[in-house]
């Protein structure tokens, strides 16, 4: 009975939107746009990298600029000094020599000394042409070892001597060196997007596996800590813990987090003969005793708890988690923690992740939540979210927001309030890109990367009122969902070539497909734009549908004839990424650098803002629109501004 009511209904829409496309109305002449900076659009405290120096432990950014060093005195609960380093968007990775503290940055890939006897930083070395390091550790000797991206290399800086040394890429064709220690005589890198464990002879340079055959379906060994001889290895995305005995690797152990994904960090208290870790998603911190083999479940700081780093000593665990650092009494299982933010570890601007709008508020997603500016007092404020909304989607009262990393739903109130986990996409996706609620059949349709070192993507369709999600991969076979839109009944996915990071694509071009909403199967697919390898966003408007292609060529489709019918050439930043918008019958673009208007009728663009500079994280540009269609949202730099239309 219900899919008669459906097809009916769609019948009905599908005649009054052919007679609407038949014609587009002339748009009226519209006065100059007012632009309102409304301020930092997203602020935030992100640790990245920590490491003790002494008694200090030190706090490294990740995401803002400039990446700022932090000391922070656990016996005060205070940070008591700050240090900036010269270059990099943000920091993974931190390690010590004596009081000198060495920390890798990100794009630039550059390693920094901070002298915490005076607080000065400087850029010592580089990792080029590679722009990311993961890891580092330092060698009883004193010298720093790199894994970078997305060459996978090893890479030796000296401190006495200054000088570099390049061990070359862990494993060939694998992008990833995501965890590294270090003993006397070796090397161990974690590697991936298809897992290794790669031991690397210091003195020679000779390479060895030492991951066992049986666990090489992994995709990363993401998280390493190497004490007296013990090496612990979290492994992805299975949420496994390795334990190593580096004397014999052929002894080894695995520990199972049940229900988790990832082990993020890990903590050896080598006198007790205890191993501490950290999980992904539920945010647990667990013990795992080897005399007795024994695991338990210690303490969960909040739902979703992300641990970067675990340190062991005088009777307590010390956990630095996303913008917070806890403590675990050992003794009495308390836990306790400081807010960094109120400890004295000032946020600041980040590159947001994607903006929606209300009547009253806009939304702006970052790392770890989300920043809520309200339009009436102008002010804003930032709820917590374990993990970054990758695409927020308005549906009546409720925000919707499908959020990396395992590719979970939640929904909140538009004031922020409310947050609550709904379910997870599954089917081996963690990176949702877009999402579209389809009125019609009362569905979020959600599209999605795989896993990392995985192929085929999915459209995901979750239907709130029964809070029931049905997914279903490679609707394009081999790529992921980079755009979604629906009209009458059909969903339209718009894919990009790529798979889950750490791939190597194998198909060439992006293509449009439509899935039917009523039979759930896909009954078209077809190549929009020859050459194109990415279709960032797509639109319908007036019985057509608009898109936007990495070459530049924005495109007009018509559904039922299956072709293109017209082109026209936009703007693409050194991004290759556009964003679509259409509100009360108009359609709006942007590249991050201006915001442009499409004139349906004659398929021209129009100049409607420049000068942006738009900082955002990733290729895509932000664009929203007020529900009225009296402004769009849009950032300067990292600022939120509004143009009235």
């Amino acid at each position: 009975m219900r899919k008669t009511r459906f097809a009916a209904v769609r019948a009905t829409a599908l005649a009054t939107a052919l007679a609407v496309g038949l014609t587009c109305l002339p748009a009226s002449a519209a006065a100059a746009p007012v632009i309102e900076d409304l301020g930092p659009a997203s602020e935030v405290t992100s640790i990245s990298a920590a490491e003790f120096v002494g008694d200090r432990l030190y706090l490294g950014t990740g995401g803002i600029k400039p990446t700022r060093i932090g000391a922070y005195d656990p016996a005060q609960r205070k940070v008591t000094s700050i240090a900036e380093l010269p270059t990099g968007d943000g920091t993974w990775a931190a390690a010590a020599v004596g009081t000198d503290l060495y920390v890798g940055t990100y794009t630039p890939g550059d390693i920094h000394k901070v002298d915490t006897r005076t607080g000065t930083a400087a850029k010592v070395a580089d990792v080029k042409p590679d722009n990311f390091i993961w890891c580092l550790d330092a060698a009883p000797d004193g010298k720093i070892y790199a894994g970078t991206y997305p060459r996978g290399r090893v890479v030796e800086y000296d401190p006495a001597t200054g000088q570099t040394r390049d061990f070359g890429q862990a494993v060939a064709g694998e992008q990833y060196v995501r965890s590294i220690a270090v003993d006397e005589t070796t090397v161990y890198a974690g590697v991936g997007a298809k897992a290794h464990l790669i031991a690397i002879d210091r003195a020679t340079g000779a390479k060895r596996e030492l991951l066992p055959a049986e666990l090489a379906d992994r995709t990363f060994v993401g998280t390493l800590a190497l004490e007296g001889g013990l090496l612990a290895a979290g492994l992805s995305a299975t949420g496994d813990l390795m334990l190593m005995e580096t004397a014999d690797p052929s002894r080894h152990v695995l520990v199972d987090a049940p229900g988790d994904s990832y082990v993020t960090a890990i903590g050896i208290d080598a006198p007790h003969n205890d191993v501490y870790f950290g999980t992904r998603p539920s945010g647990t911190l667990y013990r795992y005793d080897r005399d007795t083999a024994k695991l338990d479940k210690l303490a969960v700081p909040y739902d979703g708890a992300s641990f970067n780093r675990i340190f062991v000593g005088d009777g307590k665990l010390t956990g630095v988690l996303t913008s917070s650092v806890v403590e675990y009494d050992l003794a009495t299982g308390e836990l306790t923690g400081v807010d960094l933010t109120q400890a004295g570890m000032p946020p600041a601007p980040e590159l947001p992740m994607a903006v929606t709008a209300t009547r009253d508020q806009v939304l702006v997603s970052g790392k770890a939540g989300v920043q809520v500016h309200d339009l009436a007092t102008g002010a804003s404020t930032r709820t917590f979210l374990p993990g970054e909304a990758k695409a927020m989607t308005v549906v009546g009262k409720q925000v919707y927001l499908s959020v990396y990393t395992l590719g979970y739903l939640f929904g909140m109130r538009p004031d922020g309030s409310d947050l609550r986990r709904l379910t997870r996409v599954g089917e081996e996706q963690n990176r949702p890109l877009d999402a579209h609620y389809d009125p019609l059949s009362g569905r979020l349709l959600v599209g999605t990367q795989p896993e990392y070192g995985l192929h085929g993507g999915a459209l995901a369709l979750y239907d709130p009122r029964r809070d029931r999600i049905e997914t279903f991969r490679n609707v394009v076979r081999n790529q992921s969902i980079r755009s979604v839109t629906s009209m009458l009944g059909t969903a339209y996915v718009a894919s990009e070539i790529a798979g889950g990071l750490g791939t190597t694509p194998v198909e060439k071009e992006a293509e449009l497909a439509a899935f039917d909403l009523l039979t759930k199967r896909v009954r078209w697919s077809t190549v929009p734009v020859p050459g194109a390898t990415s279709i960032s966003d797509l639109v319908a408007h007036r019985g057509r549908l608009y898109g936007i292609a990495d070459t530049g060529v924005l495109f007009e489709f018509d559904p039922w004839r299956k072709k293109v019918t017209r082109t026209v050439q936009v703007p693409i930043s050194a991004a290759r990424s556009g964003t679509l918008v259409e509100t009360r019958g108009r359609l709006y673009g942007t590249d991050g650098k201006a915001i442009y208007r499409l004139d349906p009728s004659a398929m021209t663009i129009s100049t409607v803002v420049e000068g942006l500079d738009a900082q955002a994280y990733g290729t895509q540009p932000l664009l929203a629109a007020a529900p009225d269609g009296r402004a769009l949202y849009a950032l300067r730099a990292r600022n939120l501004v509004r143009v009235t239309l």
